[in-house]
């Protein structure tokens, strides 16, 4: 099914297209890796709303990304809860195991380090989402560990979106 078949799947579980923006947003991330403005545009047309609108909830929300992200999005929770627990030295050790700053990927590509405001989960603290996945409680070792762990699937993770993203007969 294409994208957008997808989409239209999806909007048509709503009574106004407005609210089918989110779901369209992830059905067209998980196509194309990230969100472009021509991807934008397209999901815009395709729901029939103004574009703006698209890009306003696109730009808000840290799960969807308008620039090209590592194979795995590594997402430190700064917040309040996360820093008393020592998300800051975390990010430093981070960045120092990655070589990478934060809001840089990685030269092979396979990580992506962001912080993000909040991600709901203070009893975990400090906590960090991959993906789909949240990692907490988290130190120096278990981040090592987790990082050693994503190195070790990358091969299978990149099989597995590259077979997802092509289109039939590619």
């Amino acid at each position: 099914m294409s994208m957008r078949e997808k989409i239209k799947v999806a909007a048509a579980r709503y009574p106004n297209q407005r609210s089918a923006i989110m779901p369209a947003l992830l059905i067209a991330q998980k196509e194309h890796g990230y969100l472009p403005g021509p991807v934008l545009e397209e999901v815009a047309d395709i729901l029939g709303v103004e574009r703006i609108w698209v890009y306003e909830l696109a730009t808000f929300y840290t799960l969807f990304h308008t620039e090209p992200v590592g194979l795995f999005h590594l997402q430190l929770c700064d917040n309040v809860s996360c820093m008393l627990c020592g998300s800051e030295d975390l990010l430093k050790h981070i960045e120092a195991a990655l070589g990478i700053e934060k809001g840089e990927t990685t030269a092979d590509g396979l990580f992506t380090l962001s912080t993000v405001e909040c991600l709901g989960a203070c009893e975990m603290a400090p906590v960090m989402q991959v993906g789909d996945d949240y990692h907490g409680k988290l130190d120096a070792a278990r981040v090592d560990v987790l990082l050693d762990s994503l190195r070790a699937i990358a091969p299978r993770a990149a099989s597995v979106e590259n077979t997802s993203s092509q289109q039939p007969g590619e």
